[in-house]
């Protein structure tokens, strides 16, 4: 399904709806971000994806030609009638596509889907929420392809020197990568900001009680952008400064390193040590 902004404005006007900044609605008018989620993802008829604001369907229609299954989540329901009519009218497509609507952030977690991918163009306000919650699920998604804001994907892709709490976060379960820049004049309406392709593979379950012990220990190591690891590690831990040092120093050979320059490997390496002392609340 080609949508240009002139096709789009009809159908806008059409089912009284107005690109809400809300909700992130920036419609891609361009057909070759589409086949790059697609050929990034890997989806074949074998898949169930689950798409995240399908909005007119640019992406939805194609997901649907590949895939086995595709459910979409919409929180407009102005574009309810929208997509009844679609599906009478495209026989072929209304039982591999399934409109889940509300909101997907509230949903995801009480929706059960065995073996699932996630391909989306996501809103750009929602986008470190959504990956947090699809991350964090108990049974995560295989892989997660999303258009976001190319600021947003450089810095979930970065490497020690430039870390974040985000970049680690994301490269904690599994591994992220820029497939493809798409600039602004790719969606109606344009966007203030570019767009990347970014791709997260070999997601992996790790445990509840793991994970909360881990990201304590991270955001405490990223509690203040200004201090020493070390420094940060002590404060908000409670542990003594001269043990957080001896750790740092004995995983990176660096007691004076700062967060941003710990790879997710060393971070692990730490939580693992600083497990053996008395972490206090």
């Amino acid at each position: 399904m080609n949508l240009n902004p002139t096709k789009l404005k009809e159908l806008c006007r059409k089912y009284n709806l107005t690109p809400s900044k809300k909700y992130g609605q920036n419609f891609l008018i361009q057909d070759w971000p589409i086949k790059k989620m697609l050929e990034a993802a890997g989806v074949s008829k074998n898949d169930t994806v689950i798409e995240i604001g399908p909005g007119f369907g640019v992406l939805t229609f194609a997901l649907a030609e590949r895939a086995g299954r595709v459910i979409a989540f919409e929180i407009e329901r102005k574009l309810e009638e929208y997509w009844e009519e679609i599906k009478d009218k495209r026989y072929e497509i209304r039982d591999k596509i399934e409109i889940k609507w509300g909101n997907a952030l509230k949903k995801l977690e009480s929706y059960k889907v065995e073996s699932y991918k996630v391909v989306a163009n996501l809103p750009y306000q929602i986008t470190s929420n959504v990956l947090r919650t699809l991350l964090e699920l108990e049974n995560p998604p295989q892989s997660i392809t999303v258009m976001v804001q190319k600021e947003v994907a450089e810095r979930i892709c970065a490497e020690p020197g430039d870390m974040s709490l985000l970049s680690v976060a994301v490269q904690y379960y599994g591994e992220p990568k820029i497939v493809d820049i798409v600039t602004r004049g790719n969606f109606w309406p344009e966007p203030k900001v570019d767009s990347a392709i970014l791709a997260i593979s070999k997601i992996s379950r790790v445990s509840r009680l793991s994970s909360e012990r881990f990201f304590r220990v991270v955001k405490a190591g990223f509690s203040s952008k200004r201090k020493q690891l070390a420094n940060n590690l002590a404060t908000k831990l409670k542990v003594e400064s001269y043990k957080v040092k001896s750790i740092l120093q004995e995983v990176c050979g660096n007691a004076k390193v700062r967060a941003e320059e710990l790879p997710v490997e060393d971070w692990l390496r730490v939580v693992e040590k600083l497990s053996h002392c008395d972490i206090g609340n």
